[in-house]
């Protein structure tokens, strides 16, 4: 059994449900009673039922770990490629390989921590000690020694140290956001409720982790360890698998096909060799390796790592910090955003957005903690903060009131309830002074009553109670309301409640306020005082507000293509109103709760998903559920969030996002990218980023294939037909090399296209490179090998010798190669535009640096030996100069002619994507990959 508290079933319940059982009945249920367990009791459930912790996981041994990264045929491919270079006797160009493997591995290890530091993240949430009732008396003992039974005491700034039924509070408090989602603080109680509540219904629970704001209460513990709510997350982050990301995928099946092509065909090569030609397989063997070497992207692997880093720095300066590599692409490929609402799309920071009174409506600005804003009236008024209606109900708020604004650093700050410090704030809006007032008594709020009043007197005046709360209970106590002439009018009830409901549908949490007559006593404020009789004053409205900059996120992330959809634990009526504020949703748009979630099965909730974009009252199984739907239906899912409740949602998805300033450490150590602003726009920054990655290793690869392809057909060809050699394996060797360090990397710095977020993403399960490049791509393979093979034998029949001839043949392939780079700056656009010229400076570094080492090549006599090469003459370079022009503008001609082909019909492109948005309901269910 996991660690935690031993728990009997009760009449229609099971262990899980001490929420719907009375406190007596659960303490029953734990052999359990108010005093306390007996020490010797206790130790008795400590050692059968082990320490109120989560266990930690053996790591594994960090060798094991090292070498679990080189399980992979890329990888295999590319130390076969550095066993053949050593062969060859290459060892320059073998370290470089090796180099890359071990940079990659490396990378793996580090990235195979993030489960481990996520579950110690968990653990750290856990309190450190409790107040607890042993024996008849109260004592502080380590947390991880409580076991069920226990009886617990909680105060103001707590942290709840294990699941615990609540069996006495007084105006208790609890924040659950970290857990639940819910914006504000959960007022606790000790009733029984419905079974079926979800964790932000369970009033009279208080989960492990979460943190006392107000009040005290005490309780006694129902589960422990592993058995308790953060525990199953716990448990969730632990049996949660990281998906593969669409790059990993994307190259796992490019290396497969790539490295058995190469084999096959090099095979091939012998047997034709052998059989037709009758060469010997001493002869033909090093040709079949050369054609290896030479067919080999050994530069893959540091080129997407080199390109992936060059975004993550990017990115860096944008305030996303990338945690993995190949996140920075996968962004570029995301077609639906899950996001939660607090904190991500809304500030985490309660703000009055409306005020009421029996005069006016008011609508107030600013957002937040900070006492900016003007307050007008509905009409347009202007600024309308002295009105003698707004400012009586301004005195109520301020007054009726505990919490404080401080502000630490420029940034302000509520010590206290949020609910209270939005009061505060709207206030200090008016400039209220609260100093001419002195408070005599008060009833502090209750979740029971719901409502707060005080005493106060201001100087030289009358005592006055002040009363705030939940609207109908302050209306029910009210016989009049203020009218514009500032005396009392007889209450419109049906007027006010209209009022409210309307507040209530647009998502605000609406207080209602009033005051007395003058009061003579000045002693404790007793109920009665304020049972009938009180003028009613009006409503505010409520809300943790979204984030300016979130709304046009949300656009923008519309523009291109991508769904945006708002999980969170918060009301219903609260995600829809801030969904449609956040242009998420619409009026027509419908909310799913995490119960009908429960009610769906697998099949059902992907069938419902991807139509939903607003859920409410979600848990942690049920964002994880809704991730792993979406992903069914084949669409590559990022998820934000700031709450531990998001931990195992974010490690799911293809890609996680956690805020960096409000996000939980376990919610960082699980995502693949922290946000350092919180901010929610800055996912489009990531985004566009991504998009503007894969492009650029779309034009890396689109370089690298018909290049090396074009090495190996040289090689191929001569076998094959049974003609001399034009290269020798190290003369390949050497123009890998230089073109891996130079050209390829050049185009991981190419600025983003125009119009990059106005197009659909990528189909999800579309390689990572259209098939609409592949005649392209054997296109300049044909161009790059004809030139090699004919300057070769051109030189040949005018009696150089074999050295100067293949010494040519090598500066025609390295020069066709440079002049193809120039083609690949534009995917589909034509290269033949001044804009080829300028944008990109590393291009002509690389080019630089490429014709230096080609001239150290030709040149420099300690390589002649090496490579077997020889000095060239001033007709050589202008004749191979000559012809490599002429691959650049006979590349342009293919572009032009598949840009005509798009013109006459619609693009794969964009077909493919429409039909990915337009019927996405309909496509068929696959597993997601782990």
């Amino acid at each position: 059994m996991s660690p935690g508290a031993p728990t009997a079933d009760a009449p229609g319940t099971t262990p899980h449900e001490h929420h719907a059982l009375t406190a007596d009945e659960v303490l029953s249920v734990l052999a359990a009673n108010a005093d306390g367990l007996s020490t010797a009791e206790a130790a008795h459930r400590l050692n059968t039922h082990g320490p109120n912790a989560l266990p930690s996981q053996r790591a594994p041994h960090p060798i094991v770990t090292f070498l679990k990264q080189f399980n992979d045929i890329l990888i295999y491919v590319l130390l076969i490629a550095a066993v053949v270079t050593f062969f060859f006797g290459d060892w320059i160009d073998a370290i470089v390989i090796l180099a890359v493997t071990l940079i990659n591995a490396v990378v793996g290890v580090v990235q195979d921590g993030r489960t481990q530091k996520a579950l110690i993240g968990i653990r750290a949430m856990l309190s450190l000690s409790a107040k607890t009732r042993r024996g008849g008396s109260w004592t502080n003992i380590d947390a991880a020694e409580l076991v069920a039974g226990d009886i617990v005491r909680v105060e103001p700034g707590d942290r709840i140290p294990a699941d615990a039924r609540l069996i006495h509070t007084n105006v208790l408090r609890i924040d659950e956001s970290a857990l639940t989602g819910e914006s504000l603080p959960s007022d606790k109680n000790t009733p029984p409720v419905p079974a079926v509540s979800g964790l932000g219904d369970r009033r009279n629970m208080a989960y492990s982790g979460t943190h006392v704001t107000a009040g005290d209460g005490t309780a006694v513990i129902t589960a422990t360890g592993l058995d308790t709510e953060i525990g199953h997350i716990h448990a969730l982050v632990t049996g949660t698998e990281n998906t593969a990301t669409p790059l990993t995928r994307q190259l796992d099946s490019f290396s497969k096909r790539i490295s058995l092509l190469i084999v096959v065909v090099a095979a091939l090569m012998l047997l034709v060799g052998r059989l037709v030609h009758d060469r010997d397989f001493a002869e033909l063997m090093p040709a079949a390796i050369g054609f290896a070497v030479a067919a080999i992207p050994e530069g893959l692997p540091a080129l997407i790592t080199i390109t992936l880093a060059l975004g993550v720095r990017q990115m860096a300066s944008h305030n996303a910090i990338v945690r993995k590599l190949t996140a920075v692409e996968t962004l570029g490929s995301v077609t639906t955003i899950c996001t939660d609402k607090t904190g991500t799309l809304t500030r985490n920071e309660m703000t009055v957005r409306t005020v009421a009174t029996g005069v006016d409506r008011y609508l107030v600005s600013g957002t937040g903690y900070a006492p900016t804003g003007a307050i007008t009236d509905a009409h347009g008024g202007g600024d309308a903060s002295r009105r003698a209606d707004l400012a009586a109900i301004i005195e109520v708020f301020a007054l009726c009131n505990d919490a404080h604004l401080r502000s630490i650093d420029g940034e302000w700050h509520v010590v206290g309830d949020p609910t209270e410090g939005a009061l505060r704030t709207l206030a200090a809006k008016t400039a209220f002074d609260g100093s001419t007032f002195t408070r005599l008594s008060a009833v502090p709020f209750a979740a029971e009553t719901k409502y707060m009043a005080t005493r106060y007197q201001k100087h030289g005046g009358d005592a006055r109670i002040l009363l705030k709360g939940a609207p109908g209970v302050v209306l029910a106590r009210c016989s009049s309301e203020l009218g514009a002439d500032g005396t009392p009018h007889p209450i419109d009830t049906a007027k006010w409640a209209q009022i409210i409901d309307e507040l209530g549908s647009q998502g605000l949490r609406v207080l209602a306020a009033a005051r007395s007559g003058a009061s003579d006593e000045t002693g404790e404020l007793r109920d009665s005082e304020f049972e009938s009789g009180m003028l009613f004053l009006g409503v505010a409205g409520i809300l943790d507000p979204p984030r300016a900059e979130a709304v046009a996120a949300v656009a923008a992330m519309h523009s291109a293509g991508i769904r945006v959809k708002m999980i969170t634990g918060d009301h219903p009526g609260t995600a829809l109103a801030i969904a449609r504020e956040m242009g998420i949703a619409n009026a027509d748009s419908r909310v799913l709760t995490g119960d009908a979630v429960e009610a769906l099965t697998d099949q059902e909730l992907m069938i419902e998903a991807p139509d939903v974009d607003v859920y409410a009252r979600t848990s942690p199984e049920h964002k994880l559920r809704i991730v792993a739907a979406l992903q069914a239906r084949g669409e590559i899912v990022a998820m934000t969030g700031d709450g531990v409740n998001d931990a195992p949602a974010l490690r799911r998805a293809d890609i996680g996002v956690a805020m960096g300033i409000k996000g939980t450490e376990t919610t960082k150590e699980a995502a693949d990218i922290v946000l350092t602003d919180d901010n929610f726009a800055t996912i489009g920054h990531a985004v566009e980023e991504g998009r503007r990655i894969r492009d650029n290793l779309q034009k890396s690869i689109l370089f690298l294939l018909p290049t090396t392809s074009a090495q190996a057909l040289v090689l191929l060809l001569a076998v094959i037909i049974g003609f001399t050699l034009p290269l020798q394996a190290t003369q390949i060797l050497w123009v890998n090399l230089i073109t891996a360090i130079t050209l390829s990397l050049a185009l991981a710095t190419e600025p983003a296209e125009p119009g990059i977020m106005q197009r659909p993403p990528s189909r999800p399960g579309k390689g990572i490179l259209d098939r609409s490049y592949v005649g392209r791509i054997v296109w300049v393979a044909v161009l790059i090998a004809s030139a090699t093979i004919g300057v070769f034998f051109f030189e040949t029949s005018i009696g150089s010798t074999n050295a100067e001839a293949q010494t040519t043949a090598v500066t025609m392939l390295t020069l066709g190669q440079l002049a193809f780079l120039f083609n690949c700056r534009f995917l589909r656009a034509s290269s033949f535009r001044p804009a080829v010229l300028v944008g990109n400076r590393a291009i002509y570094i690389s080019c630089s640096i490429l014709v230096v080492l080609q001239l150290v090549f030709v040149y420099a006599p300690f390589m002649h030996p090496w490579f077997h090469s020889a000095p060239l003459g001033i007709r050589e370079w202008a004749y191979t100069v000559a012809i490599a022009a002429l691959i650049f503008f006979l590349t342009e001609a293919v572009k032009m002619g598949e840009r005509m082909r798009s013109r006459r019909l619609p693009s794969a492109l964009s077909r493919d994507a429409t039909k990915h948005q337009a019927a996405a309901p309909t496509l068929p269910a696959t597993s997601a990959t782990k």
